[in-house]
């Protein structure tokens, strides 16, 4: 078996497991459907738990301080997630990194990027905690936020920019545990904060009646949960992944590696919510009971989209291990199963969400004169558009895991800015513009989704054949 060095030169190393933790997994040899199953799962109900948080914080909001509270949440997530996908992007390149230095079973290299990692997610959140309280009103005002919504919307965004050095933390840290395999203790850890939003969600809103800001605290106290339980499992590790606070230091070479892999997946995130931004913008116009609908299916969609998204890091984290091996055909094998896993996924998670869309949707309202017909109506003309289709977003998403496994992070970047945010932005100011209806707005999403999945899988198949020619006959 033939291993990469950082230089680009090839060494031979060691055939037995790389495993130094029960945790770990050696993704390079073995049963690859069986252990990407493994490693998918946990992830995925992690996935899922945290994205309850949010769900807990609307649904509460919705039932508890009422549609207004509920819009106001809602209404923030595009401008959130612009402003900080570029540094959690980083997280990616952290991810590969790990993995790859893992596999060549090289623990300085390791080290080293780890403890750059968990000090550039505390900087980088710390920076972001101030951003976030200066921009909020501003960017808010643009997005052209109804004023019956702005004041309960800034107060959010507020508070949980406050939290952003924990949240940083917390995905850099669970990056790096996913590259070396381990996704069963942030699943646990994950499932104890989940407990604790809950529990403080109904004590702020119900008991304190402090409505959006209790949300917001809640949601950002169980984050620093999680974060902490995940940066104590670094501290106390045994294996290449021990943090220690004297370790803790910038090292150039690897804050340049991962900003070449992980700085175009953050532009990517970021520029991608810019067509969020616009569509969110969009459903502004419509008033806050179609807010308030799209909301709640968007939510829901959020249970979908995670549900796919971890074969999406499956593929990332199994791609730069084989990769580090220079397996080529275990990395081609690992793209076709991450893409008939997410197909499969993706069509059953959403054709049930489309089976019980009206109870789902109901949870997330309650009737306020009579609006709650109408918001859910708003909610079934998304789910109508979206859930049939939603697996085509699973296969992009998996072929740019692939590819960025593979160290290429650019070439994803500039065919979804193009094919995605570009088609969106375009059909926004053309075909929405002549035919303005929720329908026509929502339909900018399947189509550009299928027109990414065919241009990445092009994009992978001319990687890896040039990727396999350079490397030589692969070994299985």
């Amino acid at each position: 078996m033939a291993g990469g060095s950082s230089g680009g030169r090839f060494v031979l190393i060691n055939m037995a497991s790389i495993k130094t933790n029960k945790f770990e997994m050696d993704m390079c040899t073995g049963s690859l459907f069986r252990k990407m199953l493994l490693f998918t799962l946990p992830l995925m109900c992690s996935s899922l738990l945290q994205l309850l948080f949010n769900a807990a914080d609307m649904v509460v909001a919705g039932r508890y301080a009422g549609d207004t509270a509920l819009a106001s949440i809602s209404s923030t997530g595009a401008i959130t997630n612009f402003i900080i996908n570029v540094f959690v992007g980083l997280s990616v390149g952290a991810n590969v990194l790990v993995a790859r230095f893992y596999a060549q079973q090289n623990e300085k290299e390791v080290s080293e990027t780890v403890h750059t990692a968990v000090l550039i997610s505390i900087l980088f959140g710390l920076f972001l905690a101030g951003l976030g309280w200066v921009v909020s009103r501003p960017v808010l005002t643009l997005m052209k936020t109804p004023e019956d919504v702005i004041d309960g919307s800034v107060t959010y965004m507020r508070i949980y920019f406050l939290g952003m050095p924990v949240i940083m933390l917390y995905n850099f840290t669970s990056a790096i545990l996913r590259a070396v395999g381990d996704t069963k203790r942030p699943l646990i850890f994950l499932a104890i904060a989940g407990v604790i939003n809950v529990i403080l969600n109904l004590f702020f809103v119900i008991v304190l009646k402090i409505g959006v800001a209790g949300v917001a605290i809640a949601t950002v106290a169980s984050q620093a949960i999680s974060a902490g339980l995940v940066l104590l499992t670094l501290i106390n590790y045994d294996g290449c992944l021990k943090l220690e606070a004297k370790k803790l230091k910038l090292s150039g070479s690897k804050l340049g590696q991962m900003a070449r892999i992980g700085l175009p997946a953050g532009l990517q995130g970021s520029l991608f919510s810019i067509s969020n931004v616009l569509i969110q913008s969009s459903i502004n116009s419509f008033g806050s009971a179609a807010m308030s609908g799209n909301a709640a299916a968007a939510n829901l969609e959020g249970f979908v989209y995670v549900g796919m998204n971890s074969f999406h890091h499956t593929t990332l984290s199994f791609t730069s291990q084989n990769y580090g091996r220079r397996n080529m055909e275990r990395v081609k094998k690992t793209a076709i199963y991450g893409l008939m896993f997410v197909i499969f996924f993706g069509l059953v998670l959403g054709l049930s969400a489309w089976i019980f869309r009206y109870p789902l949707l109901s949870l997330y309202v309650k009737d306020e004169g009579g609006a709650i017909d109408q918001i859910i109506e708003y909610g079934i003309t998304r789910m109508t558009v979206i859930m049939f289709t939603y697996f085509t977003c699973g296969t992009m998403d998996v072929l740019v895991g692939a590819l960025r496994g593979l160290g290429r992070s650019i070439l994803p970047m500039i065919m979804t800015l193009t094919f995605v945010c570009g088609f969106r932005i375009l059909w926004i100011y053309t075909v929405f513009a002549a035919n303005r209806s929720l329908t026509t707005l929502f339909l900018s999403y399947p189509i550009s989704w299928l027109s990414a999945t065919i241009v990445h899988g092009i994009c992978f198949i001319i990687t890896f054949k040039k990727l396999q020619k350079k490397a030589g006959a692969a070994v299985v």
